[in-house]
């Protein structure tokens, strides 16, 4: 298997200021704390092709909601890789806890951002059964999976990227 990967914690700055912004109910204290038992994206088994992420905070989320997580985590890989994320699988099925953007896609120069390139992770409990999804604190919540991929003979790409989503596309 080969290796193209490594995740690392944003620095505590940049956490404090992304969770500020989304959840101003927590003091700064909290959100350190917070921090400071961050766990970076694992694969729970040999076989795994994903890397759970874990909640930062409880959690929870009602059918019809939406929450938009600062995971505290970057990654550094390989030019031609991607990190795709998606709801754990369980939680999908029993949930239809679903990404915001379908399918969450982490460019390897994200990494380099302004931000650090910290991944936030956008998701709705789309459930027609009225289910309440509750996540505990450092339960995994979203898996990423890496893919390589490829570019077109032709491709001409030479902007650098700064910043996140739609950053690419900004005038």
């Amino acid at each position: 298997m080969r290796r193209i990967a490594q995740f690392f914690k944003v620095s505590k700055g940049q956490f404090i200021s992304s969770m500020k912004e989304e959840f101003p109910q927590y003091s700064e204290n909290d959100i350190s704390d917070m921090y400071d038992s961050l766990q970076l994206p694992k694969r729970a088994t040999k076989g795994s092709a994903g890397y759970d992420f874990y909640a930062p905070f409880a959690f929870s989320l009602p059918a019809g909601s939406t929450i938009k997580i600062p995971t505290g985590v970057r990654v550094k890989m390989d030019e031609d890789w991607v990190l795709t994320l998606y709801p754990r699988s369980g939680l999908g099925f029993k949930y239809r806890l679903q990404m915001n953007n379908t399918v969450g896609i982490i460019d390897s120069d994200y990494y380099d951002s302004d931000n650090e390139g910290h991944i936030f992770i956008k998701m709705t409990n789309a459930s027609n059964e009225g289910k309440t999804l509750e996540v505990a604190t450092g339960s995994g919540f979203a898996q990423g999976v890496f893919f390589q991929y490829g570019i077109t003979v032709d491709d001409a790409a030479e902007d650098v990227r700064n910043g996140g989503l739609g950053s690419t596309t900004k005038a």
